[in-house]
């Protein structure tokens, strides 16, 4: 079985004060993360890797959650940065299966997209508020009955869970 987490980074600048690839987190984005980060911990939830997206908000993201986590990998993975969910199953595809708990943390719209398309079961009140949205420092965490990364496909995933961080 293998795991997959999806981690939207924490509120951002707005989008007038800089080129997008460069905003950085609020004081808010970097508390909500980390309140995501404390969560996924207390549930058991942890990455053998962690793939990440070159953004100053979701390297920023990563840097107020890694003390919770003890990911054996760490990888800057530029195509995450405006993915659309095929290249993140690209991406996915692509890994070996010595991960057997994946972490991306990225970026809206491709990652409440790609979430839809992982959805096949699970818990079923989580999906309603995972359908609707995908707010900043959200997480969802889907489960795929597979031996390897290469074999996840849409719709076969099993949604464990779905965090939003408590407001502020």
């Amino acid at each position: 079985m293998l795991r997959l987490v999806l981690f939207r980074h924490g509120q951002a600048v707005p989008h007038d004060q800089r080129p997008d690839i460069n905003r950085s987190l609020t004081v808010t984005g970097q508390r909500e993360s980390g309140a995501t980060a404390k969560t996924l911990t207390e549930h058991g939830v942890l990455p053998d890797l962690v793939l990440v997206s070159p953004a100053t908000r979701t390297r920023e993201t990563w840097e107020n959650t890694k003390a919770f986590f003890r990911a054996s990998e760490i990888r800057l993975e530029r195509d995450l940065y405006l993915a659309t969910p095929d290249v993140i199953l690209s991406l996915l595809h692509a890994l070996e299966s010595v991960s057997k708990t994946v972490m991306i943390i990225g970026h809206n719209p491709s990652l409440h997209d790609f979430a839809l398309e992982c959805y096949g079961f699970g818990d079923r009140y989580a999906f309603v508020s995972l359908r609707d949205e995908f707010p900043t420092a959200a997480c969802a965490v889907f489960d795929f009955d597979v031996p390897s990364w290469a074999e996840i496909s849409a719709h076969k995933g099993r949604l464990d869970r779905f965090l939003i961080p408590p407001p502020t």
